[in-house]
């Protein structure tokens, strides 16, 4: 690929990268809006988070789809489709049945599912592989800045008197927007290099054959799953009831405490793929993420006097940047020509993982939310974490190392 050519998906890269903040704040915002939508939908608490839910229901499946059509279409179609479609899910959010609430829910994990997998896509073709990690890195801080918005900015939008339709029009036309920008911006595809031949001789769903049959990528989609959960269930969802709740925070201050977390990722994503690439390896990196999460979980439920729950959650945000490693080393650890369906794979088992332990938290932890003692209960809840981290460390050390240092033993 030419020089000017890659240039051009760089700066479609960075129009992608708009795209994955939508992503993110129409993801997040719903944590800092649920009476009012509670209200909206004519329904209880525990079933609009079951509601928000659904959204890793079609997320996750929906990111093999996306893997196949970057493959086989390219990312101008791709990408176009799925913020056509997250615009469409987030304007859905304006009725007032829970039909249009389920299904709108629905429409925005089947959109974004297109918006990860499209950035990572559109950097694999614009950067060189010395710097891949580091692009990624700064995709996933883009997005985590989305998911901050969604609660630094939002919350405080609700909290003051702002009409939650008025958000969910404005980001679904400018999402809408968004799709025809992305569409003019992308390069039309060039079927000429070999990888790309590879790509097309195969079928529909030859290149997950591919994808599935490598162990490796199973590790890595669990380990990024484990460490995904506590951010997408914990501090996406549940955070603002369980610190209003359980710990007494104001509404206010319990959306910018929870929307730390996010604002730790906008830092850490990049920085510890910066470092993964000086370094040269991925795992030691990975796992020394995992056990700042750790640390800083158990500070937060034991010693929660050592320092305030904000820093405790941003620094929570920074470990879990870690959960980005895998996708590197999943793209490694494949042949070039899967690039868009290892990226979907990846994106299918996290979010697998999430859909699996919502549900289980929701039941455990969620329904006894203000039933029983509070503090004995937030520190078990932030154990239910913690103790998924602990496996992610484990199955991390069966991943085979990746990173450049390895080439040159």
């Amino acid at each position: 690929m030419s020089d000017s050519l890659k240039k051009f998906y760089v700066i479609a890269w960075v129009f992608g990268l708009i795209f994955y903040f939508l992503d993110y704040v129409i993801r997040s915002a719903p944590a800092v809006m649920l009476p009012q939508l509670t209200s909206h939908f004519n329904t209880n608490d525990l079933d609009l988070v079951w509601m928000i839910g659904t959204y890793y229901y079609t997320y996750s499946t929906c990111s093999l789809l996306a893997g196949i059509a970057l493959d086989k279409f390219g990312g101008k179609k791709s990408l176009f489709a799925g913020t056509f479609i997250l615009g469409l899910g987030a304007l859905f959010f304006l009725m007032s049945t829970q039909f249009a609430g389920i299904s709108g829910r629905l429409l925005q994990g089947a959109g974004c599912a297109f918006a990860f997998p499209g950035c990572v896509y559109l950097a694999s073709k614009g950067f060189s592989s010395k710097s891949l990690a580091t692009a990624i890195g700064f995709t996933q801080c883009f997005g985590m800045l989305g998911g901050a918005s969604g609660q630094f900015l939002v919350g405080p939008w609700i909290d003051s008197g702002m009409d939650s339709n008025a958000f969910w029009l404005w980001a679904g036309v400018f999402t809408i927007i968004t799709a025809f920008v992305l569409y003019f911006v992308i390069p039309k595809e060039n079927s000429e290099p070999e990888i790309e031949k590879n790509s097309k001789k195969l079928g529909y769903f030859e290149t997950y054959k591919i994808v599935f049959k490598n162990p490796q990528s199973w590790l890595c989609g669990l380990v990024s799953g484990l460490l995904f959960a506590p951010t997408t269930i914990f501090a996406m969802t549940w955070a603002v009831a369980f610190f209003e709740t359980d710990k007494q925070f104001t509404f206010h201050d319990a959306a910018i405490t929870s929307g730390m977390v996010a604002f730790g990722w906008v830092f850490g994503c990049p920085l510890l793929g910066f470092i993964t690439d000086k370094l040269g390896r991925r795992k030691p990196v990975l796992v020394c993420g995992a056990i700042l999460m750790i640390l800083s979980l158990l500070q937060l439920a034991f010693l929660p006097e050592v320092f305030p729950a904000k820093l405790s959650m941003f620094i929570l945000g920074v470990g879990s940047g870690a959960a980005m490693i895998p996708y590197s080393i999943i793209k490694e650890a494949n042949p070039d020509f899967v690039k868009g369906s290892s990226t979907g794979a990846i994106n299918f088992i996290t979010f697998g993982v999430t859909t699996l332990l919502s549900p289980v938290f929701n039941h455990y932890f969620g329904r006894s939310l203000g039933l029983s003692d509070a503090n004995s209960h937030f520190q078990n809840a932030l154990f239910f974490w913690i103790s998924g981290i602990v496996l992610a460390i484990f199955i991390s050390l069966l991943l085979k190392e990746t990173g450049k240092k390895s080439h040159e033993i």
